[in-house]
């Protein structure tokens, strides 16, 4: 039986927007039921926030566990093509025939990049290592990360001269690299879009009383990520910023700027769960070191609640109910001092700590106002899952925030839309 008439007429592909884990789940579990997909990322590289996790929750294994895994999947299908440092600038059609327009920037690095390292060797010029969040510094050419798909070099043109320059050019001994590339425009006609944009970090640094941005080793829970990740610039070892001494006394801040009418007015779902494994990351470290956990409420739903449990039976660890007033440094030692008040003993609190980390909450990433429009936003920006003439589906945190179990299932639901969609219009 034919599908609508149209048996062996070539069908538009599926767009999935965000290589991040929703992104890359949606578009495998179309591309593996035999439909073509397009996968886009912004980054020069796939995997998004949980790549960057040194930890999933809650089995607290390393990413490359499964992400390599998911990475295997698209290099062997040939039914998913692959975009990164792309950008969707417009949408226009109707669900089973939209135009889609992409802008390609450029990478500067081509296919035969076999990754040996030279380049970096030869470039002179420096930059904030944003996979890090700034916590280390990279050349101007570099590797995004050891697990990188696609797994060459790229180039940061806001700080490479260029051709002024040059002098990774005769030291890749590929001739991979070239200068002169120009950014592109691709159009696309495709059957349905999958938005799975993620999310970014809330600005700490707007929060004044918390010392962000003027303390160095006060940092925020992503950042503790990348301290505790095995392929992180410290190796796993969590340690001061301004020093690199151990930090042995570690206080966590929950609600950093969430559930606050100033900042983010809602909870981020996971903040309390992220912070407790990462009381696990200090104490599995060393035994001897001291954690303190301020908050509002700890919410850890359903059969997290045995995982909250635990941490908390950890002499280690003390449970702190009551916001944080104020962080504050001593200069010549860069020792933090958190002053707070513990509500269920009605007293005030001065904590001395080596390390302080903000748990800060998920901000939907958005596109620019024209084509963010094409599926409705609430009030924090995070857009519903159907476009109100069907066709763009949002999965993953750009629907809401979310922890990476939850994203896999949600894509997943979100693919099964989106292939509906192909079936009933091609």
């Amino acid at each position: 039986m034919s599908d609508n008439g149209k048996r062996g007429t070539a069908r538009s592909p599926i767009l999935v927007v965000g290589g991040g884990i929703s992104g890359i789940t949606a578009a495998i579990e179309a591309a593996e039921t035999g439909f073509e997909v397009v996968l886009v990322e912004q980054n020069p590289f796939l995997g998004g926030r949980a790549i960057q996790m040194g930890k999933y929750f809650p089995k607290l294994c390393p990413p490359i566990c499964g992400m390599e895994i998911n990475f295997q999947r698209i290099r062997r299908n040939p039914k998913l093509r692959l975009y990164t440092q792309a950008e969707v600038k417009a949408v226009s059609g109707e669900p089973g025939d939209f135009e889609v327009t992409l802008h390609l920037a450029p990478r500067y690095v081509t296919q035969r990049c076999t990754a040996c390292g030279k380049c970096v060797e030869a470039c002179p010029v420096e930059r904030d290592n944003a996979f890090n969040y700034g916590l280390d510094r990279t050349r101007a050419i570099y590797l995004p990360h050891p697990m990188s798909v696609p797994m060459k070099y790229v180039i940061d043109d806001s700080v490479c001269p260029g051709g002024t320059c040059a002098r990774c050019v005769p030291a890749c001994p590929a001739g991979a690299i070239e200068l002169d590339n120009k950014s592109t425009i691709l159009r696309l006609k495709v059957a349905s879009i999958i938005m799975a944009t993620g999310w970014r970090p809330y600005d700490a640094g707007t929060i004044e009383n918390l010392g962000f941005g003027r303390f160095p080793n006060v940092i925020t829970n992503v950042m503790m990520e990348r301290l505790a990740a095995l392929d992180g610039h410290t190796e796993g070892k969590i340690t001061r910023p301004s020093d690199g001494k151990e930090a042995r006394d570690v206080a966590f801040v929950q609600c950093a700027g969430s559930r606050d009418e100033n900042h983010l007015p809602y909870c981020s779902a996971v903040c309390c769960l992220v912070s407790l494994k990462q009381a696990l990351y200090v104490r599995g470290q060393n035994p001897d070191a001291r954690v303190w956990i301020f908050y509002i409420d700890v919410r850890t739903p359903g059969c997290y609640e045995d995982f909250y449990l635990k941490v908390k039976a950890d002499e280690g660890v003390r449970m702190v109910k009551g916001k944080v007033a104020v962080i504050k440094e001593d200069l010549p030692t860069r020792n933090l001092i958190v002053e707070a008040e513990d509500t269920s003993m009605g007293s005030k609190l001065k904590v001395p700590a080596d390390l302080v980390v903000l748990a800060t909450g998920m901000v939907p990433n958005q596109m620019d106002q024209k084509t963010a429009t094409l599926l409705r936003c609430d009030e924090y920006g995070f857009m519903s899952s159907v476009a109100p003439k069907g066709g763009i589906y949002a999965g993953g945190v750009a629907n809401a925030p979310a922890d990476v179990a939850f994203c896999v299932r949600n894509s997943t639901g979100i693919s099964l839309k989106a292939i509906q969609d192909v079936v009933r219009y091609g």
